[in-house]
């Protein structure tokens, strides 16, 4: 057991002990702590008497009761208190209750809002009172010795109320500290009663969600989350309030945020369960990474798995070419000629066929640069509308305007031509429209649609679409194009959902991750290293472009020289350079000397090549743009 855990028994155990009753509502105005001795002095339901219960409502159920006497006006009572409640002023006062019992009652707000209240039965210091006015003139040992009683009872009484004070100051001090804890945490901490409303939230809910409110004490999790995120976690709650502890991953569709909430019974030991413990984080970049490891392994173990079998067929179709060739240049009948070109027609589709299983089982790094979507789609429609019958139309929208992204741009248009593609081969010879749209989804995604007016997707496509080899066009398709789409999207760290339209036609959504360019970064002395001059040349005009300073050198000896010039802030080497040391080795040796200038180095090598792969500073791929570079030395300064 945990010392605050320890404290807290503890303290309710010396709560239960003290004779006075005890209350504490929170600031607003709901109970937070109270001892056995305060239902049972005034005989509150157990509704009343538990926590998050309305100080509203208890007091309406004690005017009603008689506990203030007779009241004219019973709401008008009510709301008085209320409002004499909410102005947290200390106050102490002494009443009579039905019956003749006498109570003081004293109140004491706390520093971070809400109330502790102390109810003392004076009965009996009320009778001695009455008595002793009532007999002042003939005083006898039995006044005295009531006197001596009244004495004695004062001072228990002052010594249970200095315990009290102690209990209510390491009460005060341990809720602070709590409250301090979990709001400095990066999740959503709450508590919701077993009626599914939240007593307890640390503030955290939308940070976590974005567009959720942050105060949200009192509300219910369906007020609070809405209704489509309510009835994900709505299962998991119940299962909670019959003891069953959870873990639970669900997307929030408003804010496309990932979520993992944990749900934890209130129990102490084998007693009765009286309500959830919530903990929420924002998960999304983790399974952004997660779904391009997991999809880097598919690819790892695709390559395996076809590697072997690609050769000898690619072996096979070489024989069949060849001896098909030398078929077609015999003098054959008709018939004889139509076979062999079927066949060499089969053999090429079959190296078609190959390259498709190529380009999805191989090795391909994402290549991320600037990008501006409005551009890239204006690019997309001047390639694709050649490819589209009359009778089709191709339009693009942008949501709202988008900063340059970080993105695979090519990998990206090629998916999108492949979806555009499917799109009319969908709509035939009838044609409609396909619309592309794109937009972001508050900070975390890009969102990218591709709509169509066709038949949509049949119940089979909508499960199996995504696998290779799966196609719905016989002996027309390869069924490798939609999986390509996923595959590039996944390696992305995004998501493909395939859905249909309620007017008719298909859906296809691409979620991206949305990674804005990096603000250019500050003037910089760059020494420049490569061997090309006119790659030199043009690099060099975009450092300058930017606003750098550049020195030049062609090799790594003379790199290590031009080194020493004071205030160089950044080295930009091309890998591979003229003489026997490379850019890879020139980092090394800038580094060994403990050189202060950051180190980037650029390549037109695979990205499975061994030299790049030896390669100990961030490498950019040749080709690149200028806001590409730009975006580079920014992350690699940052």
């Amino acid at each position: 057991m945990g010392t605050d855990e320890a404290r807290a028994g503890l303290m309710r155990a010396g709560l239960n002990l003290i004779q006075q009753a005890l209350s504490i509502y929170d600031r607003d105005l709901r109970l937070a702590v109270w001892n056995p001795r305060f239902q049972e002095m005034f005989a509150l339901p157990e509704h009343l008497a538990s926590e998050g219960a309305s100080f509203e409502e208890t007091i309406r159920f004690l005017v009603g009761r008689g506990e203030y006497g007779v009241v004219d006006d019973p709401e008008a009572a009510v709301q008085a208190r209320v409002r004499a409640a909410r102005a947290f002023q200390p106050h102490y006062m002494e009443r009579e209750r039905p019956g003749g019992r006498w109570i003081s009652v004293e109140g004491s707000p706390l520093p971070q809002g809400g109330w502790v209240t102390v109810y003392t039965d004076i009965t009996e210091v009320k009778l001695q009172e009455r008595m002793l006015r009532a007999r002042s003139a003939e005083l006898s040992d039995e006044v005295l010795a009531n006197s001596e009683r009244l004495a004695q009872a004062n001072r228990a009484l002052a010594a249970t109320n200095t315990a009290l004070q102690e209990a209510k100051r390491e009460l005060t001090e341990m809720e602070a500290r709590t409250r301090l804890t979990t709001e400095m945490m990066p999740a959503h901490i709450a508590h919701v009663g077993r009626d599914l409303r939240y007593t307890y939230s640390n503030r955290r809910l939308s940070t976590v969600i974005p567009g959720r409110p942050s105060q949200i004490l009192g509300l219910t999790g369906r007020e609070a989350l809405g209704d489509e995120t309510f009835e994900k976690i709505h299962p998991y709650l119940l299962r909670a309030l019959e003891g069953e502890a959870s873990v639970f991953e669900f997307s929030d569709e408003a804010s496309g945020r990932r979520i993992r909430a944990a749900f934890t019974p209130d129990q102490i030991a084998d007693g009765p369960i009286g309500g959830v413990y919530i903990l929420s984080m924002d998960v999304t970049s983790e399974t952004q990474a997660r779904a391009a490891l997991m999809q880097t392994r598919k690819r790892e173990l695709a390559v395996q798995l076809t590697s072997g079998v690609a050769h000898d067929f690619a072996n096979l179709l070489t024989i069949i070419l060849g001896l098909q060739g030398r078929l077609e240049r015999l003098d054959l009948p008709e018939d004889g000629r139509a076979l062999v070109a079927g066949t060499l027609a089969a053999a090429r589709r079959g190296g078609v066929l190959l390259d498709r299983i190529a380009s999805v089982s191989g090795r391909r790094a994402p290549r991320p640069v600037a990008t501006d979507v409005a551009a890239l789609l204006d690019d997309l429609r001047l390639l694709a509308t050649p490819t589209l019958p009359e009778t089709t139309r191709l339009e693009t929208h942008i949501g709202g305007p988008l900063p340059l992204l970080l993105l695979d741009a090519g990998a990206l248009q090629d998916a999108l031509v492949n979806l555009v593609l499917n799109a009319r081969d969908a709509m035939g010879a009838k044609g409609g429209l396909i619309r592309i749209c794109a937009q972001a989804l508050r900070d975390t995604w890009l969102e990218i649609r591709v709509e169509d007016e066709g038949t949509g997707f049949s119940a089979e496509a909508l499960d199996k679409a995504l696998d290779p080899f799966f196609t719905t066009k016989g002996g027309e398709g390869t069924g490798l194009g939609l999986s390509m789409v996923y595959d590039q999207t996944t390696l992305a760290g995004g998501t493909l959902r395939l859905s249909n339209r309620p007017g008719g036609g298909a859906s296809v959504s691409l979620r991206l991750p949305l990674r804005p360019v990096e603000i250019a970064p500050a003037p910089l002395l760059v020494l420049l290293v490569e061997d090309d001059p006119d790659i030199r040349e043009t690099v060099r005009g975009m450092l300058r472009a930017a606003g750098h300073a550049v020195i030049e050198a062609a090799s790594g000896a003379e790199a290590l020289a031009l080194a020493e010039v004071p205030g160089i802030g950044l080295v930009l080497s091309d890998i591979q350079l003229a003489g026997a040391m490379s850019g890879t080795d020139l980092a090394a040796a800038l580094h060994a000397k403990g050189h202060a200038a950051r180190l980037l180095l650029m390549s037109a090598l695979p990205a499975g090549d061994p030299r790049r792969l030896a390669a100990t500073a961030p490498v950019l791929t040749k080709p690149f743009d200028a806001a590409t570079l730009s975006a580079v030395i920014g992350a690699s300064l940052a």
